[in-house]
């Protein structure tokens, strides 16, 4: 992407390409605010308290996901690249303080920080940069924002369902400007040849990412069990929950996930990969969320009685994971393992029986559906020559 030089802000293809100590600092408030969702999901697992968590989720990894864009094309070091990312991390923290009544009380809180968050950046960067070009892209992003920032800001202020349907309108607008790059009257679209990018460094951050969510259900199920007792059904549900966490990183690891810098940098649509990885791996990291909800669950009542929310965290989660983790490994290689399909049609039509199974059994009845798919990749990479990323991309 062309930006100003004189100022030294671009991200050179020749320089430094790892992520920096300050973004991964940024991740960690983003941990937290993952455990927060997990949490807030497993204490009411009706289809009101799922919507509400996908929305919030959904708020959350589009502040990441924006913000590692940014990060990517620029250097964090310099001014005002560095404040910026500061002042995100301080306003990610308020969404996360917000969050477990953001449907509540703390509605104008949640809702204004996402605002400020979204067009501060673009008042921190459009000073800063010079040229045409690069200011007619900030603008792109400042007014779909200001766009979305009507329904955030009016939703905070109405209750009921009437919040969710408008916070559920804003997410469309900004997920769907970023899918159509950011079409703007006056200003156009994106051009495509402007989505270049480090893939050194985008690839890191995406993968770095998806690790440090793996934090939520570590951290969830750890504080869980910690509260709860050694009892040894317990036990049983945070040793599964341990398990699954290394599975989703193991999976997700193999082949696809160790090849995406790769696959960025020999596409010939590099832009296409950067446009849609935000997607899959919202699928994934929804995964997560979901699954360290459904071990939260299942080590507070392992042997209790079953209901479908029970049900729909603990396999849902490996099922939003697996969804991701497809989609991604077509856009890698454009084809998908027969493991993963099959895999989702078990957990499906296993869906309606595990009513009658504990918690901890359906848990069991997860990992080892996870763990089929991670023993038949390391089956299927056994004895072939290391995969390239299909040219077809």
């Amino acid at each position: 992407m062309t930006v100003d030089r004189a100022v030294g802000l671009n991200r050179q293809a020749d320089g430094p390409q790892r992520a920096t100590l300050l973004e991964l600092f940024l991740d960690l408030v983003f941990v937290a605010a993952l455990a927060l969702t997990s949490q807030k999901l497993s204490a009411d697992l009706s289809w009101t308290g799922a919507f509400q968590s996908l929305v919030l989720l959904m708020a959350l990894w589009w502040v990441w996901s924006v913000t590692a864009l940014t990060t990517d094309l620029y250097l964090t070091q310099h001014p005002p690249i560095y404040p910026m990312t500061i002042s995100v991390m301080f306003g990610t923290m308020l969404m996360a303080a917000a969050l477990p009544a953001a449907f509540g009380q703390s509605a104008a809180v949640f809702a204004g920080a996402y605002v400020a968050i979204h067009l501060g950046r673009s008042l921190f960067l459009t000073p800063a940069l010079q040229g045409r070009e690069v200011r007619r892209h900030a603008g792109r992003f400042f007014f779909w924002f200001l766009v979305s920032a009507v329904p955030w800001l009016v939703g905070a202020v109405v209750a009921g369902t009437a919040r969710g349907l408008l916070w559920a309108l804003a997410l469309a607008v900004d997920y769907l400007a970023a899918l159509l790059r950011y079409p703007t009257p006056w200003l156009g679209r994106v051009p495509r040849p402007q989505y270049r990018l480090a893939a050194e460094h985008l690839a890191e951050r995406y993968q770095q990412f998806f690790t440090l969510a793996l934090g939520d259900l570590i951290l969830v199920t750890s504080l869980t069990y910690a509260g709860t007792g050694f009892a040894p059904d317990r036990t049983a549900a945070f040793v599964v929950g341990f398990a699954n966490a290394v599975l989703l990183w193991q999976i997700y690891v193999q082949r696809a996930g160790a090849l995406l810098q790769a696959a960025i940098e020999s596409s010939r649509d590099p832009g296409r990969l950067m446009r849609s990885a935000p997607y899959t791996h919202l699928f994934m990291v929804a995964g997560v969320v979901v699954a360290a909800a459904g071990a939260e669950a299942v080590i507070h009542h392992p042997t209790g009685d079953t209901t479908a929310g029970m049900v729909g965290v603990v396999l849902g989660g490996p099922v939003l994971f697996l969804l991701g983790r497809a989609r991604f490994e077509y856009e890698v290689f454009s084809r998908v393992s027969p493991s993963r399909w099959i895999a989702l049609v078990v957990l499906v039509i296993a869906a309606p029986i595990m009513i009658l199974v504990p918690p901890l059994g359906i848990a069991i009845v997860a990992t080892l559906v996870l763990t089929g798919v991670a023993v038949a990749d390391v089956l299927r990479a056994r004895g072939r020559p290391p995969e390239s990323p299909s040219p077809a991309i």
